[in-house]
């Protein structure tokens, strides 16, 4: 990933993917979320949790860029974002997490969606750290 590059030279940032539920027909949607937020909830410890939804706060990236600013002067605890899988996000995960963000009202594929959450979090850096990048 080379945006994930861009950013680890910048600043630390894991990529972390849970597994999939697999075999289960897709009119069990509950239990598939149920399945991808238990995996997701080993991996969260005492983070402030961002969950990218559809229905989230839109910020610009300017925007995006201050919040990420803000919430590092604070003191704040280190960020997670969450992408869901094809389903979206078990309740409990939207109602766990410290920010819902949408990057459109559009449903984009979580693999695409990672893209671009990646892509934002570098455009964020690169604003905050006063450099150039092509808008």
């Amino acid at each position: 990933m080379e945006y994930l590059a861009k950013i680890n030279r910048m600043e630390p940032c894991e990529l972390i993917e849970t597994k999939e539920a697999k075999g289960l027909p897709e009119k069990c949607g509950k239990k598939i979320k149920d399945i991808g937020a238990d995996g997701l909830e080993k991996q969260f410890k005492d983070e402030y949790i961002i969950c990218l939804f559809d229905r989230g706060k839109d910020m610009s990236s300017e925007e995006f860029a201050r919040f990420l600013e803000d919430t590092d002067s604070s003191g704040s605890r280190n960020k997670t974002f969450v992408v869901g899988g094809f389903l979206g996000l078990a309740d409990r995960i939207l109602k766990r997490s410290n920010l819902l963000l949408s990057f459109s009202r559009m449903t984009f594929s979580h693999e695409l969606t990672r893209v671009i959450l990646l892509e934002q979090i570098f455009r964020a850096l690169t604003i905050n750290k006063g450099r150039l990048y092509a808008k």
